[in-house]
């Protein structure tokens, strides 16, 4: 599988294959495009996966803000001009590129969007807890990373090799994905992810419910939703159970709603029989 490096509008870009068929993928709120690598490498004859690093994340860091959903949404739009995606190409996003391909999806057309574990408004915050609060205890291991430096690339292998998510379900396209996101001298090597920008996506993620719920009422394509059964740290309780994500199957008349088995929040973009139901969705024939 080829993949090519451009970039649009600062934004660092990568399209894995050549086929004419193109998907726009977003990745999530600590991740970078590389989270998309195993399905890119996947994709069946005829078609191509274009991933991006948001602002504030990957080799598109160094971009300023403001950051939030509405930004990322008109990037991702930005991004899908640059490649010529038409109205047959079909827009994807995990966990928080789940919520900002929601908002890009309701301002265009797309022959589908596939929503990866995220998309869905998440309950209301518990009372006395401020948005900043609810992104530590939700993302965990995930931001303190961002916190620490690295002696080695090494290290911060090891580091994600005792991540509950990853303990048993290692393999070379999590380990390409980790090294990606590694920059900085010998010694002190960092994420590349900025906190800051981490942090101000996480609060429009807690305190912008309506508008998530407006964008995906507006949404006029086919809309589905993929979910993992397990969580953010492979928890049995994933990040969109079937009491939150249910009512909106039913309230949303054009979304067909999937739990795929077997996988958290982080293996349904990397463990192999994962990764194919979601290429299968992508690429479906409807």
């Amino acid at each position: 599988m080829s993949v090519e490096f451009d970039e649009a509008g600062g934004l660092r870009i990568a399209t894995f294959g050549s086929g004419p068929r193109k998907i726009i993928a977003v990745h999530g709120i600590t991740a970078s495009l590389m989270a998309w690598g195993a399905v890119g490498r996947r994709l069946p004859d005829g078609w191509s996966l274009v991933a991006m690093d948001l602002r504030g994340r990957g080799h598109s860091a160094s971009l300023p803000g403001p950051y939030g959903l509405d930004r990322h949404a008109e990037d991702v739009l930005r991004v899908a001009e640059h490649v010529k995606a038409g109205r047959d190409a079909v827009l994807t996003g995990h966990s928080m590129g789940a919520y900002v391909a929601a908002l890009a999806g309701a301002r265009r057309d797309f022959a589908r969007i596939v929503l990866v574990d995220g998309g869905l408004p998440l309950p209301p915050l518990p009372e006395g807890m401020d948005a900043d609060a609810a992104t530590e205890a939700t993302l965990g291991p995930a931001l303190e990373r961002l916190r620490r430096t690295y002696p080695s690339a090494e290290a911060y292998v090891d580091f994600f090799k005792a991540h509950p998510a990853f303990a048993g379900n290692w393999n070379a396209d999590v380990e390409a994905y980790v090294r990606y996101d590694l920059t900085g001298p010998d010694g002190a090597l960092r994420s590349r992810a900025a906190g800051e920008a981490v942090l101000e996506d996480g609060r429009w993620l807690r305190l912008e419910p309506d508008r998530i719920t407006a964008a995906l009422e507006a949404i006029t394509s086919p809309l589905r939703l993929l979910r993992a059964p397990r969580g953010l740290l492979d928890q049995d309780t994933g990040l969109l159970p079937d009491d939150l994500a249910l009512p909106w199957a039913a309230r949303l008349p054009g979304l067909r709603d999937e739990l795929v088995p077997d996988c958290n929040h982080y293996t349904i973009l990397f463990d192999e029989r994962c990764v194919t139901t979601v290429v299968n969705h992508l690429t479906a024939a409807e």
